[in-house]
């Protein structure tokens, strides 16, 4: 009709782009692309650049008892590691932190599976969550140093109401939303009580789960760290809250820094190497996220 009528259809030409060889379905990754497609270059990359502008910050104040730089930072941080003070301190630390977290850990576990299994245990557990979630840890902190003396005691106490909340919420609310299809097929096959929750709720929950884990920790880490800055100088001891404290009375302010820089590397990790391979063995091989 259109020929009849006297017109013809426009003509569409396409081209390659300039540049693109006709033809070229792939092409080899160069080596930077191939290892800025690697997330552990990544974040070495955003490391050295945060690191950088600390150092540059540092050397444009000029002032060590304020902001000191990071290659002072990093000599005090040696220097007290080959004294063998920091590395008693993080230990110390680090015990009181792995008792606290594991005794949340566990507590929450088993409200879970109360609230799980009865209506009653879901309506304590969220009635609980409600109160007392929001309430900072540290804020318990006079009470414990009523309740158990000035010992690992009070700060195991409140480490394991930073852990507790966030591990059983997170962990509860993995559990409610699995899907029913699930649920159906472990009772098909017969699963009954904890063998229906290991086999069917804890793999379909386990990335709520794992965020409930990694938030506890976060909480008791920065709990700790707080609570050793007032605990330390009721007791005369402690770990690394102390190491801080301690040294800012001194004035050593690199010190300060370098004990805050320990805290920060413990975390990056414990967040790359424990829950990063935690959550490679699992969700991701599980296909549960991408």
């Amino acid at each position: 009709m259109a020929e009849q009528a006297g017109t013809r259809a426009p003509r569409i030409i396409l081209r390659p782009a300039e540049g693109v060889v006709s033809g070229e379905v792939e092409r080899e990754l160069s080596f930077f692309e191939r290892a800025w497609d690697n997330g552990a270059v990544r974040k070495v990359v955003i490391i050295l650049a945060l690191a950088a502008l600390w150092e540059a910050y540092g050397r444009y104040t000029a002032n060590p008892l304020l902001f000191p730089t990071l290659s002072d930072t990093l000599e005090a941080l040696m220097e007290n590691i080959r004294s063998g003070v920091l590395p008693a301190r993080a230990w110390a630390s680090l015990k009181v932190l792995l008792t606290g977290y594991a005794a949340g850990i566990v507590m929450a576990g088993l409200l879970t599976i109360a609230a799980i299994n009865t209506r009653l245990g879901s309506d304590f557990l969220e009635t609980m969550t409600a109160m007392l979630s929001p309430l900072p840890a540290i804020a318990l902190l006079p009470l414990a140093l009523l309740w158990f003396g000035l010992g690992n005691g009070s700060l195991v106490f409140i480490l394991v109401h930073s852990v507790l909340w966030p591990v059983a919420l997170n962990t509860h609310s993995g559990f409610r939303a699995v899907s029913n299809t699930l649920r159906m097929v472990g009772r098909n096959y017969g699963l009954r009580g904890f063998a229906f929750i290991r086999k069917i709720l804890i793999p379909a929950a386990f990335p709520s789960i794992l965020a409930g884990l990694k938030i506890g920790w976060a909480f008791a880490w920065r709990t700790l760290v707080a609570a050793e800055l007032v605990f330390g100088v009721s007791s005369g001891q402690g770990g690394l809250g102390w190491f801080i404290f301690e040294n800012r009375n001194l004035l050593e302010i690199p010190s300060v820094f370098a004990g805050l820089l320990t805290v920060i590397l413990i975390g990056l990790v414990v967040e790359n190497l424990i829950f990063r391979t935690i959550e490679r063995k699992t969700v991701l091989r599980w296909g549960l996220q991408q």
